[in-house]
């Protein structure tokens, strides 16, 4: 059977040879694991995205969901892929046996995740949401909060959101005027409106459970008077049981270009369509301490930052091996310089090859990325080694802008060259690729746009505690350079190439904070996040040509052309940027609203 979500033998490779998940159950929390349950559901994953997400993909995609009396409908094939996922116990693959989980290593819980995501982005969202929700419900509620709403989440019975934006306030959460009133018995009761939820209103599951910014009257101003509260669509009795309606309506759908498969929402808070015991407003239940929701909420946000690149490079990934097979199965024009009139497949034109590989090098270093970075959440979780958790902490929190941003930009550009590779019917719906390209530009904005995340990174993740994340950063690059100059031959060159980058980003990441001039320094922080993810990626390729070092076979020589190909064609492009971000140019800052 073709291969057509992810390359089982990438996965494999980059799990066993390059990360070393095996190591990992030597520790404790995963004590119970090894690499044939590792290998078990994978399969059971692969198994369960091939028969129950892929075949709706494009159905859900042409019949997305209506709102019909208030109430939500969608394809009957949604609810059946969505509770199979969570009777295979994948919602708490990651968590602790004691809420219900299956205690996997984030690492490989994501290597299965990335599976559904190729096969379905939008009925992929719905579980995907609701894990995050309920990591942070984990690490931020209460214990009876965790059993009255993070439990039912992990048997599928449950599912959660995340409400944010408003329809005034979009990423600017400054913004936020939904207000939370405390009630006589220690409950709130909220009142607002908020947009673009997805996932914010269907009949999948029993309940959900959502997780709202609101302000607590008299608190401080800005992000800092932020609280975050549970609010069920139905409330929650101490046994457990579902009780009211609460006051949460769905006021209408959003219907966007990609991911159509996932319902999107305006949803009212406290309008009075639902008054659980008379009382106005929707009950909500404060989470932690008042004032500090954004903090919480980052919990998620972040978890799902790294999610969301995983998702782009899965995307990316599916349209790559389709137009890989799409090649070898062309017939179409004959090789340059022969006079053999046979029409040949179009893989054997250079072209396509260079389109090709180029997707090739961005999915699977885009996928190796974000898999790193789950071994680092597990490194963070379960190491003893205080100085390694350090190091795992700073690493993660530099390379998360970079896990979300570059995917989404990148895999975006696999999805493009995939049509590209198909010609005309590449944009026909007949093949699957146009779609994946459509569902895939949506991601360059999920959990925040290039700017957002270019100015995380330049403005705070670089100079956090006096720069110790960047020098994480760069100190992980540099052993790589050292082992590939004990290598020697190609990947010792390959690897001088990525010290000479460095060293010019670390030159120029201080020339660009030199004056102190906050908006000068950030006005091309979206090309400082490019040029940062070039080189975090040809690192990225320089550790597979290390996993790869002296072995044989056409994967090994695939994984090594690769690499070639990244330093060749894609490190290079940065210096021109590094030019621009030293000479700390202002034509973007300058420019007047008039001029346009």
């Amino acid at each position: 059977m073709v291969d057509s979500l992810i390359s089982r033998r990438d996965l494999e490779f980059l799990l066993y040879e390059w990360l070393d998940v095996e190591s990992l159950t030597k520790r404790p929390r995963f004590q119970d694991h090894g690499r044939d349950s590792f290998d078990a559901v994978l399969d059971l994953s692969r198994e369960l995205a091939t028969e129950l997400f892929a075949p709706h993909n494009k159905a859900a995609d042409a019949n997305e969901p209506t709102l019909e009396d208030g109430r939500v409908r969608m394809l009957p094939e949604v609810a059946s892929a969505v509770r199979a996922f969570a009777e295979a116990g994948l919602v708490g693959a990651s968590m602790s046996e004691d809420v219900g989980g299956q205690q996997l290593p984030r690492v490989v819980a994501g290597a299965c995740m990335a599976l559904f995501q190729a096969a379905n982005a939008g009925t992929t969202s719905y579980p995907f949401l609701s894990i995050a929700n309920a990591n942070l419900l984990l690490a931020h509620g209460s214990p009876e909060q965790i059993e009255r709403f993070v439990r039912p989440m992990v048997d599928g019975r449950f599912s959660g959101t995340m409400c944010l934006s408003e329809p005034q306030a979009g990423s600017s959460l400054a913004g936020v005027a939904t207000r939370a009133i405390e009630a006589d018995d220690g409950t709130y009761r909220l009142f607002g409106n908020k947009m673009w939820i997805s996932g914010g209103d269907h009949e999948l599951t029993d309940n959900i459970v959502h997780l709202v910014l609101a302000r607590i009257p008299g608190g401080p101003a800005g992000v800092r008077g932020l609280s975050l509260f549970i609010v069920p669509k139905y409330v929650v009795e101490s046994d457990g049981t579902l009780g009211a309606r609460n006051d949460v309506v769905v006021a209408g759908l959003n219907h966007k270009m990609g991911y159509r498969g996932t319902v999107n929402t305006v949803l009212n808070f406290g309008e009075g369509t639902h008054r659980p015991g008379g009382a106005a407003g929707a009950v909500g239940y404060l989470v932690g301490e008042p004032h500090r929701g954004l903090a919480y909420m980052f919990h998620m946000m972040n978890e799902m930052r790294v999610g969301v690149g995983l998702g782009a490079a899965a995307l990316g990934y599916t349209a790559y091996l389709k137009s890989v097979e799409y090649a070898r199965t062309r017939p179409q024009g004959r090789r340059a310089g022969s006079s053999d009139e046979t029409q040949v497949p179009i893989i054997q034109h250079a072209d396509v090859r260079r389109m090709l590989l180029a997707q090739k090098s961005y999915v699977e270093g885009a996928l190796a990325l974000n898999l790193y970075c789950g071994r680092l959440i597990d490194e963070e979780q379960t190491t003893t080694d205080a100085e390694s958790r350090e190091r795992a902490r700073l690493l993660l929190e530099v390379l998360t802008p970079i896990a979300k941003s570059w995917p989404s930009q990148w895999c975006l550009r696999a999805n493009s060259l995939a049509i590209q590779v198909h010609g005309g019917y590449g944009y026909t719906r007949e093949y699957d690729v146009e779609q994946h390209y459509r569902d895939n530009r949506l991601n360059a904005i999920h959990e925040g746009t290039h700017g957002i995340q270019g100015i995380d990174l330049l403005g705070r993740k670089v100079v956090m505690e006096d720069g110790a994340a960047f020098r994480a950063l760069r100190t992980v690059l540099t052993e790589s350079v050292l082992a590939s100059a004990r290598c020697g031959g190609e990947l010792a060159g390959f690897g001088a190439q990525l010290q000479s980058a460095l060293d010019r980003l670390v030159t120029v990441t201080d020339q660009v904070w030199a004056d102190g001039d906050l908006e000068g320094t950030l006005a091309n922080s979206s090309t400082y996040l490019e040029v940062v993810g070039h080189v975090v990626i040809a690192w990225i390729w320089l550790e597979q040509g290390l996993a790869a070092f002296e072995k044989r076979g056409d994967f090994y020589d695939g994984k090594r052309q690769a690499c070639r190909y990244f330093f060749r064609y894609e490190l290079p492009r940065i210096g021109a940027q590094l030019d621009l971000l030293a000479a700390r140019d202002r034509t973007t800052l300058d420019m007047a609203d008039g001029w346009f």
